[in-house]
Parts: C-alpha cells; structure tokens; sequence
C-alpha cells in the first residue's frame, strides 16, 4: 500500500479532525511542503551490472539491531487511529525486526504497549512543568524495559495548527463536542472499532498526572498548559542526571545546537521540524542534514525525520551522513487505513522499494551508503550552513 493510496482511506475512514491532525502543518504549511520537495529534488547515481543479489540492509542502531534503518517515529494520538494504535504498532515492527519510539501523548501506556511485546519501544518525551511526575515517569519507563529516551526539544508550546483549528480538533467547548460528535457519526466503522471498542481514552503515560476522572478534551486542555517553555539545555543535564540509559534529542535543525547536544552528553539526535509542524518557513529536515553531519558526524549517533515517504528517500537520506530515519505519517496512515496490516503492508513496501534503489545504485550494504550514491544532492545551496 503505498503513501497516496493509504492516505486516501484513512481520509474516508478517520473523523476530519484526526484526517487533519495527521495530514496538516503549522501556519502556511511551507515548511510541510518542503519536507517533501527537498527529497524530490535528490538525484540517485545510477550504476548497472553490480551484483545486487546479496544486500545487507539490517544496520545497530543505540544497541537496537534493526532489519532497516527505520525506525516508527513518535506520533500522538495513535490509539486514535485505530484500536489500541500504539500496541498494534508496536507488534508490527517488532514481527518486522523494526523498533518503535512512543510518544508521551500515546493513548496507550508504555506499560501496556510492553506487556503486548518482547521488545521495549524507545520512550519519546516531553518535559512537563512538574519535574517531581518526570522523575516517577522516567522510572516507570525505565522499569518496563525502555533503555533509549528521546527528548523532544521542539515543543516548548504547541505550534499554530489552523487545519485543526477549522476542524473542531482545538474546540474543547459544547459547539466543539457537537462538532465531533457529529464527524464521528459520519463514520461508523471508526466509531464501533475505536470509539466504543478501543477504550479507555486517556493518555496513558499522564493518567497519574491528568484527572483520570476528566474527559478526554480536558486531559488534552491539561497537558497543553503544562508544557514547559522554560526547558533549556541544562535540563538536558538534568535528565541525564536523572537517566541512566541513552538520550536522544529531537528537533535539531542548526549546526551549532546539534554541537550544543553534543556538549550536554547525548547519545544521538534526530534532525527534525517536527514534520512542519512547529515553526513554519524554516528549512527541511533533510536540508539540514549534511552542515550537521559534517560539524558532529561520527561523534554521536545521527538520524532524521520528515517528508520520507519511500525506501528510495530512506537511501538518500543514509547517503547523506545518518544512520537511520523515522517515519511518521506514514505509519500513521498506514495503520488507520488498515491497522497492524497496514502497517506491515508499509513495511514491506519500503524494504522493496530500498532493494531495488540499492541495487540500482551498486549499495550491497546499506551500512556503506554515502555521498557517491548520489548524483545531485544540494537543491538548498542558497541556504545559509552555519
């Protein structure tokens, strides 16, 4: 199933709201846009006649041994999408011999989604106000087996989202639960499925912090108040202190914070915009990849997210310096269109559609992508690379 034809039917089967919520960007959504014309605008380097029957495309990631160099990126709300969409999720690249990072705002909890699997999920986090409920969540992920912890960075407040303002998805008041109501009832399947057979819904990971009592727009109303504009890199520090596994930072778009990061004692960052959801107008992710590479390569592990829709965008991101890619949208569609099914569905795709681009590029060994794969790779050129 591919991006376009998955995306199509979560549109007819989600609620507008969820649709938009996944689909839509901040502001103009210019930055959305570019996530994915930066990649298009990359050019492979054909080579024939080199034997692609053997390819290596299995790569260690943190620790983490991975059948590709993907990873299911964190993505809120997934326990919307689809029953329990954070455990089918979870079980899917796991039967696929891929890893998955949960996001704070997962329906379902980290314990739950540990208890469903063998293999523990990265733990994505945001920084909350309360730093004494951070320190028991830490502890809680740490006791259900989670080693990596990613801190996301790019959300000190939830950015402009007019998609989701015109949809209802921001509206917690009466014309907003009708509003709601009414775009659920236009969807039955989604309703008997999600709504009624995949309870509860709440934010697992925030349930102590968040009135279990208090409807699911009141939780939401709450962690956005609680969203800490303050964090600043010694917090970083701070959850170093606080953490005895891995920590990768997420939301890394200039040279001189990815060095910051490096500073601060993490193990790996992620090149991200937060799929142009945040601050519009900035540059693309994978715009971004090569000046920081080039200034931290090889000093921690490096990886990127947003606009990559195919194994031929996962090839030319690993050409550029990373060592991996994390998907978001992607899965997202993918499981709302058709759940665990989908999802392997999209698994497969992007392993055919990496084998062949790595054959037809002379690449036996993923492990051994770089710069001569690709023919074109600087469309950003303008850009100003610190």
């Amino acid at each position: 199933m591919d991006y376009e034809r998955s995306r199509e039917i979560a549109r007819r089967k989600l609620p507008k709201m969820l649709f938009e919520y996944i689909d839509g960007g901040s502001y103009s959504e210019v930055t959305l846009g570019r996530n994915l014309s930066d990649f298009q605008d990359i050019s492979l380097r054909q080579r024939v006649l080199v034997d692609g029957s053997k390819l290596n495309q299995s790569i260690q990631i943190l620790g983490d041994n991975l059948s590709m160099p993907i990873i299911l990126g964190p993505v809120g709300f997934a326990g919307m999408f689809a029953k329990r969409g954070e455990v089918q999720a979870a079980i899917s690249a796991e039967k696929n011999g891929l890893q998955t990072c949960l996001s704070s705002l997962s329906i379902c909890s980290i314990d739950e989604v540990c208890s469903a699997t063998n293999q523990p999920p990265w733990f994505q986090l945001y920084m909350i106000k309360d730093r004494s409920y951070i320190i028991d969540l830490l502890s809680r992920v740490w006791s259900a087996g989670v080693r990596i912890l990613v801190i996301t960075v790019d959300l000190p407040l939830p950015g402009t989202r007019y998609r989701d303002a015109r949809s209802g998805f921001q509206d917690t008041g009466i014309s907003g639960l009708l509003r709601k109501a009414t775009q659920a009832f236009l969807r039955p399947s989604w309703l008997w499925s999600v709504q009624v057979c995949g309870r509860p819904h709440c934010f697992g990971n925030f349930n102590a912090a968040a009135d279990t009592g208090a409807s699911f727009g009141d939780q939401w109303e709450w962690v956005k108040q609680n969203f800490d504009a303050s964090v600043a890199w010694e917090d970083i520090s701070w959850v170093r202190a606080n953490w005895r596994g891995s920590i990768v930072v997420k939301g890394i778009l200039d040279p001189e914070d990815a060095e910051l990061a490096l500073a601060h004692g993490v193990d790996g960052i992620i090149i991200s915009n937060h799929g142009g959801r945040q601050l519009d107008s900035v540059r693309s992710s994978i715009s971004a990849v090569e000046s920081i590479v080039d200034r931290i390569g090889g000093e921690v592990t490096v990886m990127v997210d947003g606009g990559i829709r195919n194994g031929l965008d996962v090839l030319k991101a690993l050409s550029l310096g990373v060592q991996g890619v994390l998907l978001g949208r992607s899965w997202a569609f993918a499981l709302a269109a058709a759940g665990s099914a989908g999802v392997d569905s999209l698994i497969d795709r992007f392993r055919q559609e990496l084998s062949i681009a790595m054959i037809l590029t002379g690449c036996s060994d993923i492990r051994n992508a770089d710069r001569r794969i690709l023919d074109q790779w600087r469309p950003w050129h303008t850009q100003r690379d610190r």
